[in-house]
């Protein structure tokens, strides 16, 4: 095995023609939650992490393309880990607790991702090979601007921080229905002013949501764009907690999503956010501090994805 390109997690790629998968894989023993706040999500085992739920560790975290398709690639990480006998102990063997996350990108029309992928991104992680960033792995399908009928740039994107001794990283693929807003909050694309959010809902112009996407509008989203969207995002972090301080954790991950996405969350969107956290700093942290770090972390990974 080579050196974890994700603080002390491996994480790899597999990269198709206009789709991939992109697998996480942390240490055992590391603790997870999450949540979806999008209204058309594409997931696989999500319901484990709600932090009533038995168990709390995570195998690993597939983000993949093909929509509900794409899960399938799930099943192969599920096998390496299985091979490597990983995984909630059984009286029957090991069950490893695998999450998935898919965007729905142009493979649902085509070949989305198997299960062969799966296991090949899972081991491209394992080798230690380079962890790419950007139109690779779950990225290479991704597209934003959908609700003003663009297809600008998406992508898979990371950022750093840290919260006293404890570092956290985001790594978020952006298929957003909405589009990517810089630090000052102006369109990443677009940039026209007339185009800026706050043009946009003006009481008096032209291009208010209802012009633009009411009944008959030439660039209503439903026409082309309705549910061909979704952020997915991974929080990371070193810092030993709880799986409901992890789920605390995947709501700031939303946050960023907020800051550097608008519109976020919609009906057409399956944004979901997992936090993990492997424990390997046994200072205490402060969770708030933790989380407004994630937060802006997670908002400056969006914002990569597409840089």
């Amino acid at each position: 095995m080579g050196d974890p390109q994700l603080l002390s997690a491996y994480a790899g790629n597999w990269t198709g023609d206009g789709t991939g998968v992109t697998v996480i894989l942390p240490p055992s023993g590391t603790v997870g939650s999450g949540e979806v706040r999008g209204g058309a999500p594409a997931t696989r085992e999500f319901d484990l992490l709600h932090p009533v739920r038995t168990v709390d560790r995570v195998d690993a975290v597939v983000l993949s393309g093909g929509s509900a398709f794409g899960l399938a690639a799930a099943d192969g990480v599920m096998a390496v880990l299985r091979e490597r006998g990983l995984g909630y102990p059984t009286e029957c063997g090991p069950v490893p607790i695998v999450v998935g996350m898919s965007i729905f990108d142009t493979s649902v029309a085509g070949t989305p991702p198997s299960s062969a992928a799966g296991r090949d991104a899972a081991l491209a992680a394992l080798r230690g090979e380079e962890f790419l960033v950007g139109t690779a792995g779950a990225g290479a399908g991704a597209r934003t601007g959908k609700w003003r009928g663009r297809s600008d740039p998406g992508g898979l994107g990371r950022a750093d921080g840290r919260a006293g001794p404890a570092r956290v990283t985001a790594l978020a693929v952006v298929n957003a229905w909405g589009d990517v807003l810089a630090p000052d909050g102006r369109l990443v694309f677009g940039g026209d002013p007339a185009d800026q959010p706050g043009a946009r809902f003006g009481r008096d112009s032209a291009t208010q949501p209802g012009a633009r996407f009411g009944p008959g509008g030439a660039t209503q989203p439903g026409a082309r764009f309705g549910r061909e969207n979704t952020t997915i995002a991974v929080l990371l972090t070193d810092a030993r907690l709880s799986k409901s301080d992890c789920h605390l954790l995947a709501q700031s991950g939303h946050d960023g999503f907020a800051r550097a996405l608008h519109p976020a969350h919609s009906r057409h969107d399956g944004d979901a956010v997992v936090a993990l956290a492997t424990g390997e700093v046994t200072a205490e942290v402060d969770l708030d501090l933790l989380r407004a770090v994630a937060t802006d972390v997670m908002a400056r990974a969006i914002r990569a994805a597409v840089s």
